[in-house]
């Protein structure tokens, strides 16, 4: 039996810096940001409130004009998957380098988590299509009631 494996990542942050993109030699753009995301819990023996932040870096491909909107403070919803490569660095130290790549970016609020230029003037405008999105879907079967009255539990398989 074929074992199943799943390498999913979601994030919701704030961008931590302004987005870069930047071209390959065969002319694909890539586009990397760092994304913060928090988490907070109280302290059992102290009683405080801690907060912990962690930094992500998101390489987007092939998503030329979304640097514009990708502006350090906004808060997005990433989606995709981690890799980690390696390199050699100047002194020839093998490094290690953990990202997330991401299928689907979706600016979540303007400026600073919802601020300026009105609010929520860029609330949940995607900004990258996802893969699943990009093939072309077949057209939908046109509905008639002569075709049953929809799916039951018997229909399930599992």
């Amino acid at each position: 039996m074929a074992s199943r494996s799943v390498n999913k990542v979601i994030l919701i942050g704030h961008l931590g810096r302004d987005a870069e993109t930047k071209f390959t030699p065969g002319g694909a753009a890539v586009t990397r940001f760092s994304v913060a995301t928090s988490r907070r819990w109280k302290d059992q023996q102290s009683g405080e409130w801690k907060e912990e932040t962690d930094w992500s870096n998101v390489t987007l491909w092939r998503q030329e004009t979304v640097g514009q909107y990708l502006t350090k403070g906004k808060q997005v919803y990433v989606e995709g998957r981690l890799q980690t490569r390696s390199y050699e660095d100047k002194d020839g130290k093998k490094v290690y380098a953990t990202e997330v790549v991401a299928d689907e970016v979706i600016l979540l609020s303007g400026q600073g988590g919802g601020g300026g230029r009105g609010g929520d003037e860029y609330s949940q405008q995607p900004v990258s299509m996802p893969r699943s999105a990009q093939r072309q879907q077949p057209a939908a079967a046109p509905q008639n009631d002569d075709y049953g009255q929809g799916i039951t539990e018997d229909d399930i398989p599992f």
